[in-house]
């Protein structure tokens, strides 16, 4: 087959072969009770969807390069696999810890007619909120005690892995990548020598947090992965680099795969098992199809969302409630509504880089 038709083959069986197991693993999840329990007060509903669906992407990765390692004697849709399978036990790992409850929080609403300021938030008549500050909850005592807040229920707060060892963790995915020898110390036309190292962990580090980061609506993340690597895909192609397309175009397959069952309303959600794996295999087809500045283009709603969240951290600017679509969400953006503009951003964003690639 030529190399259109082996791309378009790639990606249906990817595709298909995603939905089969995402099918798979969500009625084992089902069966097991292993459900997700949001933390956010506008996605209470969603209490009891199945959760660490990302093993899906793992199975799909991993049956797509079986079925290439016997017809082609590249290796970068193999070694993307190794490293998706790598950050998804890592991820999986990371959502068994997350099954037991470490303690819960107080989610308590204004029934006043006045604002109500509560630790860093300021909560407007009826609105709703949770507990989470030392210094939110030593005012709740007394807005209590004035009647201004009402306790309304409590959110339960998973266990999970100190920020320390995810890093840690991260860093040792990049040394796997690194010491693999596949990746070019070329960056930007620019012999990176070893500095490429530090570029490499950076990237890794940078990736799987972004996804991680921006999965917390129903396909946000698994839509943006999939026109990304989408367009990354056809990038690859149209520069001549058909190894970098292939690897791109199975991502894309595995995200519009999951889509199928991950779409709102979700029935299922990829947990870190599945961000793990998407955003370290993201990347690492970059690095590999050395097409870096383009993929952090293309990854650029994602990006903005960790920069908009360190800011909120380093009390440089303040939000209500983080990340930035949980913001929007918070002023009366719908989920949908939400949805729907992150993916147009990222189809305009690719498009425009594409354009202006051939244009210059």
């Amino acid at each position: 087959m030529n190399s259109i038709q082996l791309i378009m083959f790639i990606f249906i069986l990817a595709f298909l072969s995603t939905i089969f197991f995402t099918f798979f693993v969500r009625k084992i999840l089902r069966d097991a009770d292993i459900r997700d329990s949001p933390i956010v007060s506008e996605h209470r509903h969603k209490t009891g969807t199945p959760t660490m669906g990302g093993i899906a992407f793992l199975l799909g990765i991993l049956f797509v390069s079986f079925f290439y390692f016997g017809y082609s004697n590249h290796n970068n849709l193999i070694l993307t696999a190794m490293i998706m399978a790598t950050a998804g036990l890592v991820g999986l790992m990371d959502d068994l810890i997350g099954l037991k409850i470490k303690y819960v929080q107080k989610l308590v609403r204004n029934i006043v007619s006045q604002p109500v300021p509560i630790g860093r938030l300021t909560l407007q008549p009826g609105e709703e909120a949770r507990v989470t500050t030392p210094q939110a909850k030593k005012d709740l005592k007394n807005l209590l005690k004035d009647e201004k807040l009402k306790i309304i229920g409590e959110v339960p707060i998973k266990n999970e892995v100190k920020e320390r060892e995810k890093i840690f963790a991260q860093i040792l995915i990049s040394v796997f990548l690194i010491v693999s020898g596949a990746v070019s110390t070329s960056v930007l036309g620019f012999n990176a020598g070893l500095l490429i190292i530090p570029v490499v962990i950076f990237g890794i580090i940078g990736s799987i947090n972004a996804v991680n980061l921006i999965d917390g609506l129903d396909g946000l993340a698994a839509g943006i992965l999939a026109i990304s690597s989408s367009a990354c895909a056809i990038f690859s192609y149209t520069t001549g680099n058909l190894e970098g397309s292939i690897t791109f175009i199975a991502i894309s397959g595995l995200c519009f795969g999951f889509l199928v069952f991950n779409r709102y309303p979700a029935s299922i959600f990829m947990g870190d098992t599945g961000s793990f794996a998407l955003g370290a295999g993201y990347i690492t087809a970059a690095f590999l199809g050395d097409i870096i500045y383009f993929a952090v283009i293309a990854l650029a709603i994602p990006i903005l969302s960790v920069i908009v969240s360190l800011l909120h951290r380093a009390h440089i600017i303040k939000l209500p409630v983080e990340p930035l679509h949980h913001t929007l969400q918070h002023k009366g953006l719908s989920e949908k509504k939400i949805i729907i503009l992150y993916w147009v951003i990222t189809i305009l964003i690719c498009t425009a880089a594409i354009f202006f690639y051939k244009l210059f």
